[in-house]
């Protein structure tokens, strides 16, 4: 059994569907289910030789979530000390060192640390509200950089991702549905077509307030696939069995 040490307000939460511990804490970050639902929706090659990046990783929730789906190398990238130093000992916890590796600083500057046109696969959880000057902001500067684009950009982002990826590469992204128009067109304007949207509804006969999106670099244009929508609670206010499935488990 591997031990770590916990931070003051720290704590050990668990995805029983994958058997993986993070470490988190309600006064810095805690991931949410746009975390699995992006895990779930990116595909990573198997093979031993690929490389997968996640950009603005957290606590690394979304590169530990991946995990078994590759043999494979994840890096991820965090600009916030605290939050890559919880990641790092989550990697440590879960005994994937060998394989997941946390650095901490600037998306943009992420080619001193991995190369430009190396990446199979981009992942991101971005900042999901612009920073305008009537934004209300959360006063905790954790949660606030989390939400708002104080310290990096969609269009950064977007850049970045696709500095990264080889030639059919792909990048994939949850977001909020209002600024999909944005995403789409970013997207475009670097290299990377749009192949599949799907939308999260919190319940039945709600409107969408997440969206997923896969986009490969250099693909062609056209082609874009809109899966089933997926539905996060039933009419009863119970998970339903796709998101009962991606938490718990099958069982």
């Amino acid at each position: 059994m591997i031990v770590t040490t916990l931070r003051p307000g720290e704590r050990i939460d668990q995805l029983y569907s994958q058997d993986i511990q993070i470490i988190q804490s309600p006064e810095v970050f805690a991931f949410s289910l746009d975390a699995v639902l992006l895990a779930n929706f990116a595909k990573l090659p198997l093979r031993a030789n690929s490389q997968t990046v996640d950009l603005c990783a957290g606590n690394g929730a979304v590169g530990l979530f991946m995990s078994h789906q590759t043999k494979g190398k994840i890096a991820e990238v965090e600009l916030q000390p605290r939050l890559a130093d919880m990641a790092r000992r989550s990697v440590t916890l879960n005994g994937l060192a060998d394989q997941l590796t946390v650095y901490e600083g600037d998306l943009a500057t992420v080619n001193q640390w991995i190369p430009k046109d190396s990446v199979d696969v981009v992942t991101c959880n971005p900042p999901y509200f612009a920073d305008l000057p009537q934004s209300q902001k959360n006063p905790n500067p954790y949660l606030a950089i989390a939400r708002h684009e104080i310290t990096t950009d969609l269009a950064t982002i977007v850049a970045t991702t696709s500095g990264l990826l080889k030639m059919n590469g792909k990048a994939y992204f949850v977001h909020r549905p209002d600024r999909l128009l944005q995403l789409l067109e970013l997207m475009t304007a670097n290299r990377l077509a749009p192949k599949r949207v799907r939308l999260v509804h919190p319940k039945p006969g709600k409107e969408a307030n997440m969206v997923l999106v896969e986009a490969i670099k250099d693909g062609k244009p056209g082609g874009l696939r809109f899966p089933a929508p997926l539905v996060v609670y039933d009419e009863g206010g119970k998970y339903s069995a796709e998101v009962g499935a991606l938490l718990y488990g099958e069982h």
